[in-house]
């Protein structure tokens, strides 16, 4: 958005609360933190020479590569000379000629627009569990990992939660850990990544085909460069079908989504897929027990984020370490030495990790006291969930735009189409705001129009049916139940947010800046 803006012309300032650049990977650092889309795409597209000067040395990279090429970017287009770093915003307050965005050392910044990029995923979500304090040991959530690392050489870990993060911290702490307790609430999908180098021919193939790559990203439903298979897996013969699974998994990554058309639409063609993955789980793991415990049945495959591994079934055959499963015996509260389970059971842990995950799209915004119109509230005007207008601005908060916001595709998707899409979006729309003196505001009708056809995408899909999923904000107690993300589709969506700018933008209401009406 900076380096956009910059080109445009604008005086452009990013508030930063890290000391550095990368954002989602700057603070996630946890044991086996990697990216589940591959490197070749989870890129800026933005510069043909950014593409092709850089070189992913993996399939699927680590963090600190991923980390090295966020600060590359940077660097490369002298973006640090417009960030504070270390700047953390406490309030942003709108008043009739602006924004007045307040850190927490108090100090005040005017801005006539205001451009939010919190993330989506950046608000960690620590269970509020009795004891804690008292836990004499060390406790970190993965969200806010240790620069420096955590030492868990030779000693008892216990590790709560089994998504995305979980999975592939769980091989990595197995391996230096004298014993892992892994506590599961909710047993998870999870295809095998299938992680190597990436070889020379690999990458100059890549590169030559950059243009079609894009192409297809920004044509696709979730900003990948491949589209869903047109295979009806109901007109397969069993032995057809699991050929057509095998070779999917034998390939590994999130491609496996794709093998079949109607995934996430039809149940009876999920189940096919989900008994693959099961009977896959079974064939791992070797206690039976343990991998009844491991194998997901209360939800379809994919309705919750579907993880990606490295030997994460695999671990579970380690003599030193254990599954227990908390959604038949919760954990009551923490200890001084570990954790206590409702039975009573006691597990003695040195080091404890949170797996935990996020409060996720709301959470970010509303830690800050962001006040619109009246000095009405962010939070109190998203109380019974957030509404906005394509994800990108909310009624009531005129010249705020929200980088995947909620009701935008964001993490349905490969997160760096949707923030390019949104940069561009709103880069345009602020130059027709500097030419005409406008001001940009949703009004409700749009808003009402675009939360009614947020839900009617997600109930097209199966995705709401897995009740405990955080697209639904049920990983945080209290929190509104409302389908956060788009489910509709990258590349409809994309022609929804085309749509609005080509009819003049009337969803945002633009008008006068000082008239304050909205309809």
């Amino acid at each position: 958005m900076l380096h956009r803006l910059r080109g445009l012309g604008f005086s452009a300032r990013v508030l930063e609360a890290a000391d550095g650049v990368g954002g989602t990977w700057y603070w996630n650092r946890y044991p086996g933190a990697r990216c589940d889309s591959e490197s070749y795409y989870y890129c800026y597209s933005f510069d043909p020479e950014l593409e092709q000067e850089w070189r992913w040395t993996e399939r699927y990279p680590r963090q600190p590569e991923i980390l090295a090429y966020l600060e590359h970017v940077a660097d490369r287009f002298d973006l640090r000379r417009d960030i504070d770093f270390g700047v953390r915003v406490a309030s942003a307050v709108r008043d009739d000629d602006g924004w007045s965005v307040t850190d927490t050392d108090g100090r005040v910044r005017r801005c006539r627009w205001l451009v939010t990029a919190v993330g989506c995923l950046s608000a960690a979500n620590v269970p509020d569990l009795p004891g804690l304090a008292d836990f004499t040991g060390p406790w970190h959530h993965t969200g806010r990992w240790p620069h420096d690392g955590v030492d868990v050489a030779g000693k008892r870990v216990g590790l709560v939660g089994t998504g995305s993060t979980g999975i592939q911290a769980v091989p990595v702490l197995a391996e230096a850990a004298a014993h892992l307790s892994v506590f599961q609430r909710t047993a998870n999908y999870s295809i095998p990544a299938r992680n190597a180098p990436v070889s020379e021919a690999e990458v100059a193939a890549t590169k030559a085909d950059y243009p079609e790559i894009r192409r297809v990203q920004r044509e696709s439903t979730n900003g990948h460069p491949f589209l869903v298979a047109d295979v009806d897996a109901l007109a397969l013969s069993d032995d057809e079908r699991d050929g057509v699974y095998q070779r999917a998994w034998d390939r590994g990554g999130l491609r496996f989504r794709a093998a079949v058309k109607d995934l996430l639409s039809d149940p009876a063609v999920n189940e096919t897929a989900s008994d693959f993955i099961r009977e896959k789980i079974h064939e791992t793991v070797a206690d039976p027990a343990t991998a009844e415990a491991l194998t997901p049945r209360d939800h379809y495959f994919a309705t919750k984020r579907p993880p990606i591994d490295t030997g994460y079934f695999e671990t579970y055959n380690r003599s030193d370490v254990s599954l227990v499963d908390v959604r038949a015996d919760p954990i009551a509260s923490v200890t001084p030495d570990g954790l206590r389970l409702a039975s009573g059971a006691e597990h003695e842990l040195d080091v404890l990790v949170f797996a935990t995950g996020f409060d996720a799209l709301t959470g970010p915004l509303l830690s800050i006291d962001v006040r619109g119109r009246d000095g009405v509230a962010l939070r109190d005007a998203w109380a019974e969930g957030p509404r906005t207008h394509l994800g990108l601005g909310v009624a009531g908060f005129p010249d705020l735009f929200t980088i995947t916001g909620p009701g935008s595709p964001s993490v349905l998707t490969n997160m760096p189409t949707a923030i390019e899409q949104h940069v561009d979006w709103i880069a345009d729309l602020l130059v027709r705001l500097r030419e005409t003196g406008e001001t940009a505001e949703p009004t409700r009708a749009a808003e009402d129009a675009w939360a009614a056809r947020v839900q009617e995408a997600a109930d097209a899909t199966l995705l709401p049916q897995a009740a405990s999923s955080w697209y639904l904000g049920a990983n945080v107690p209290g929190k509104p139940r409302v389908f956060l993300p788009f489910a509709g589709g990258m590349n409809h969506y994309r022609r929804a947010c085309d749509d609005e700018a080509a009819a003049g933008y009337p969803g945002f209401g633009l008008r006068p800046r000082a008239c304050v009406s909205v309809s």
